[in-house]
């Protein structure tokens, strides 16, 4: 039989998510409502290294499930990528009686997750990132809420753009993932998306295509350009001198990190505080809870890390095929 989980922690690590806050609170009320005490631990593993650890009740997380950011603050640290470091966030959770640790993050996050599993501390990861770059799941909370705050920003570009008969480079976040450059290629009606799981770096077919539909008519060229590419001020100079055309880059930068966060992410990232909450209760380890097929799942951590994933190729032809004049 599984051992009675008595106490348990939450801590959210790497870049904020839109969402985490909602994911946070789930787990709080959800372990609560079960008998279980909730510790938060601030700032990452990070915090749980300096034994920042604070209580938590149902009035911890009231009024924040509309909230950006998350209210437990979040950092990066090298140390807990060593093996001392482990040990000694092992140790701690041992002191402050935290049997099992929820992590909210991406997958470095899990990586630490899995050292403590290893360690005897249960523990789930809440796939928690804006880039939607986890393999096991079709969903990362906070994603929803980035595309849209930077297919409108894109919206408000293209106004200005076609007004100055610009060709504009609009770079978004994503890390080495394409999908928030293809999402909002497509929905924003963009002219070229560069992806780094897709782009050769044939500068001139981009140049060739801006010359073409200038001569069709064409007022503007909005150009989506990934962060795993980058470079966009560089291109946008490159692009200009080439084409005689005005061309200006625009880095949307952490503004996609940030805001309220949709009704999506609120939702899934309460459904998955929730399930994260409840199968650590029963005993789980080890596991990252993913989304898909319309159900949300479990898998083990080891598993969910050697997973592959691209840009379906299909959504890439057609936000092609979309995209030309």
């Amino acid at each position: 039989m599984a051992k009675e989980i008595k106490t348990i922690g939450v801590l959210t690590s790497g870049g904020d998510a839109p969402g985490m806050n909602a994911a946070i609170r789930a787990v709080v009320r959800k372990a609560l409502a079960r008998g279980v005490a909730v510790k938060g631990i601030k700032k990452g593993y990070q915090g749980l290294l300096n034994e920042e650890i604070i209580d938590l009740e149902r009035s911890s997380v009231s009024d924040i499930i509309q909230r950006g950011g998350t209210i437990l603050g979040t950092a990066r640290c090298m140390e807990f990528k060593t093996a001392e470091g482990q040990e000694k966030g092992a140790e701690i959770c041992r002191k402050h009686g935290i049997e099992g640790l929820v992590v909210i993050g991406g997958d470095g996050s899990y990586r630490g997750a899995q050292a403590l599993s290893r360690k005897g501390i249960n523990t789930i990861g809440i796939p928690g990132t804006i880039d939607l770059d986890i393999t096991c799941t079709d969903y990362t909370i906070g994603f929803d809420t980035a595309v849209n705050t930077a297919m409108q920003a894109i919206d408000k570009v293209r106004d200005t753009s076609s007004s100055h008969e610009r060709c504009s480079i609009i770079e978004v976040m994503g890390r080495n993932a394409g999908y928030i450059a293809l999402w909002c290629g497509v929905a924003n009606g963009a002219e070229d998306i560069l992806l780094p799981e897709k782009y050769d770096f044939n500068e001139q077919r981009i140049i060739n295509s801006i010359i073409n539909n200038r001569k069709k008519g064409k007022t503007h060229h909005i150009i989506i350009n990934a962060e795993g590419i980058g470079h966009s001020t560089s291109m946008a100079r490159r692009i200009e001198a080439a084409t005689g055309i005005e061309t200006r880059a625009t880095i949307l930068g952490y503004m996609q990190r940030g805001g309220s966060p949709t009704c999506k992410d609120r939702f899934y990232a309460s459904i998955m505080g929730s399930y994260a909450a409840d199968i650590l209760c029963e005993g789980k380890t080890n596991r990252v809870v993913g989304y898909q097929h319309g159900e949300f799942m479990d898998f083990d951590i080891e598993e969910a890390l050697a997973m592959e994933k691209s840009i379906p190729e299909y959504q890439y032809e057609v936000s092609r095929s979309l995209s030309s004049m």
